[in-house]
């Protein structure tokens, strides 16, 4: 499940063990993704408070359609396949609607947001690119044509975190090797109005 020791939900204790109890989904899974931290709960703590902050809390304004879809396609960009098929299978949860999910998935593999997105939704998606994969060269420029192309400041926040977040998760999995064996794929804590909920379902 990874190259790192991990603790499963009935050998975990202590500080572990509560936090296991606040992010399992059914039959006590704990996703790998969250497990590789077992050996430093702390790290695990605040991963999921990054987590839900950025694409599962009710103070987001953009739809979390997008920000998932987002996810997935920085989740690409890194050749990270367990964050994209996690992600992805949230993604079609979410739209409810195969084809159009599969259409999203095709663009993401074919890098032609374009044929997916409109202007203003593909413009975020460009941004994501440049900020994971030439992040040293993103200018104030690149903050003033998400604004020209309707996003408030809030909203591109929203992005930014969105986009740092997956780099960061990205890494965190691939570097650990953590594969998605054992997990149910595209559970997530759905209780947006609740930041201390972060039950997968």
């Amino acid at each position: 499940m990874s190259w790192i020791k991990t603790i499963d939900f009935d050998k975990a204790e202590g500080k572990l063990k509560s936090l296991y109890k606040r992010v399992k989904g059914p039959d006590n899974n704990v996703d790998n993704v969250l497990k590789i931290h077992s050996l430093r709960p702390h790290t695990l703590e605040g991963h999921m408070v990054l987590y839900k902050a950025v694409l599962h809390h009710s103070g987001n304004t953009l739809p979390k359609w997008y920000l998932e879809a987002l996810g997935c396609y920085v989740s690409h960009l890194n050749n990270c396949e367990y964050c994209l098929d996690h992600h992805f299978a949230g993604l079609q949860r979410l739209l409810n609607d195969d084809a159009k999910s599969n259409q999203f998935l095709e663009a993401v593999k074919n890098d032609a947001l374009d044929s997916f997105f409109d202007v203003k939704h593909n413009d975020g998606a460009a941004y994501a690119k440049k900020l994971t994969m030439n992040v040293q060269s993103i200018i104030e420029e690149d903050f003033a044509a998400l604004k020209k192309s309707g996003f408030t400041e809030g909203e591109i926040l929203e992005i930014n975190q969105v986009v740092s977040y997956f780099n960061y998760v990205n890494r965190s999995v691939i570097g650990l090797g953590a594969s998605t064996k054992g997990d149910i794929l595209g559970l997530s804590p759905n209780q947006n109005d609740d930041p201390d909920n972060w039950g997968h379902s």
